[in-house]
């Protein structure tokens, strides 16, 4: 009998979820879920809040809908893999309850918190011990949770990541991850332990983060409550499970030194390796444990995350009437490279690392009424994204990070050919574009407890590559709109 693997990719927006054959990592069937974007609560400004409720049933409607359309019985499913929004809280009471919704990633309120934190633990303790500073991160959101909501922090028992949540609904048993912790900057490095000590420092017991188990292997198996939920099998193991980010990389086969994975969904993200573990850059981006690290040799996601990318793009979307991204993309091509002056800061999604968790806001420049119609605004919401991440690419070459390729998947607003030639010429360097998603990445990481991951890695390196996209011989235009974006830029920041 033919058997498969089931990969799951929860975003803020949409739930993905791949079926490949376990065999070959060929993807059989891949959906998406729900049919309308996943709403981010903000009860107070700059706050970001889902409901775990609702991933769990985006997690149900997804397998039950891959099921149906792969006619592939449930005994089949041999293993699970999670990929996961990373960054967030989900606390739960003594009974598994969630206590509260969750702190999602692009969430401001704990900025404070870990900007007190980072004074209080030193420079020298978050570069050896933590290799970030405790900014905005899980632990961060735990902390203020402790100092402002007393009485739904004392009713917590567990703390989970998104996806650790997801698949403690389907198995019943909390875990984690040290890949997990490390993004919750509660991960001790020179330990190689969970960081209880800067737990007990603000007087949190230790006893709130759960079983740790390693990023690929046996973590548990699905339960009776999770089989009849989703239609799976009850006793398929669960494979795998790292953040969005990470698993992107793998998904990209970015796995060693002077490899750069892409992404530009929500938010954009550039992420490298390396296999060192001494800090540069403490504050702007951030250093977490790769999916293939090891204490004896070190591999390490050094992420910079831009948090308005994609967003931007659906905000105008709805400001122009809900037209498709299909038509936005051929409308930007209808424009000259430069977007003839009009400027686009694409910032308005809570406090931008980047820029030391300030929140610059979004905003376009350079509006000439009588030259700029749709065409532009569209344009310049590409460049601008393009422009973020050329600032990104330069702040990490100076905190010590090469590349030499850029590898992506032929997704979100890398479908828009505006986008990736853009990012191709800022950048200098060429863009891999590949047929896949983090879904399938998830799902073929299930194949590593067979078969290792140095051969999964060359049976998929590439099977998904569609193409590059290389520099321009001329791109002037483009230049002189990222130095002036870079002053209106630095103008406002320093207003």
């Amino acid at each position: 009998m033919n058997t498969y693997f089931i990969g799951y990719d929860l975003g803020s927006s949409f739930l993905k979820t791949a079926l490949v054959a376990a065999d070959s990592g060929e993807v059989v069937a891949l959906v998406k879920t729900p049919s309308e974007e996943m709403e981010i609560q903000a009860p107070n400004a700059g706050w970001a809040e889902q409901d775990p409720e609702l991933w769990w049933e985006c997690i149900r409607e997804g397998t039950l809908k891959i099921l149906r359309k792969s006619g592939i019985s449930k005994n089949a499913i041999r293993g699970i893999g999670i990929a996961y929004q990373m960054h967030g809280l989900v606390p739960l009471d003594p009974s598994g309850k969630v206590v509260r919704p969750s702190i999602i990633w692009c969430d401001s309120r704990a900025v404070p918190v870990g900007a007190a934190a980072a004074l209080d633990l030193g420079e020298k303790l978050c570069r050896s011990r933590l290799l970030n500073e405790p900014g905005n991160f899980t632990g961060s959101k735990l902390r203020w949770m402790q100092q402002h909501e007393g009485e739904l922090f004392r009713k917590t028992h567990t703390v989970l990541l998104p996806g650790d949540y997801i698949a403690y609904r389907l198995t019943g048993k909390r875990q984690t991850t040290a890949s997990g912790l490390s993004e919750g900057t509660l991960w001790d490095f020179s330990k190689n332990e969970p960081a209880y000590w800067l737990l007990e420092r603000w007087g949190i017991s230790g006893g709130l983060i759960p079983e740790v188990v390693p990023t690929f292997g046996f973590h548990a198996e699905v339960s009776e409550a999770g089989a009849r939920a989703t239609g799976l099998a009850k006793g398929t193991p669960v494979l795998y499970r790292a953040g969005d980010q990470p698993n992107n990389a793998l998904t990209l086969n970015v796995l060693e030194p002077g490899e750069m994975a892409a992404t530009a969904g929500t938010s954009g993200v550039l992420y490298g390796v390396t296999g060192q573990t001494e800090v540069r850059e403490l504050k702007r981006f951030n250093h977490f444990l790769h999916v293939n690290h090891k204490p004896d040799s070190p591999r390490i996601g050094q992420l910079l995350c831009i948090n308005g990318a994609g967003i931007a793009y659906r905000w105008l979307r709805r400001q122009m009437g809900e037209v498709s991204y299909k038509e936005m993309n051929a409308m930007a091509t209808e424009v000259p490279a430069g977007s003839e002056g009009l400027l686009c800061h694409p910032f308005g999604n809570g406090a931008e690392r980047l820029f030391e968790n300030r929140e610059p806001k979004a905003g376009f420049s350079g509006i000439d009424f009588n030259r700029h119609g749709h065409g532009h605004l569209v344009r310049s919401v590409l460049e601008g994204v393009a422009y973020a991440f050329r600032h990104g690419m330069e702040v990490m070459e100076a905190g010590g990070i090469q590349f030499e390729t850029i590898r992506a998947g032929n997704d979100n607003l890398f479908q828009a050919k505006v986008f990736t030639s853009t990012l191709a010429a800022l950048s200098g360097r060429p863009v891999e574009l590949y047929e896949t998603t983090g879904a399938v990445g998830a799902a073929r990481a299930c194949m590593v407890h067979d078969k290792g991951l140095d051969q999964v890695r060359r049976q998929i390196a590439s099977g998904d590559y569609l193409g590059t996209v290389v520099p321009p011989a001329q791109n002037n235009a483009l230049l002189e709109g990222y130095q002036e974006w870079k002053y209106q830029l630095d103008k406002h920041l320093n207003s």
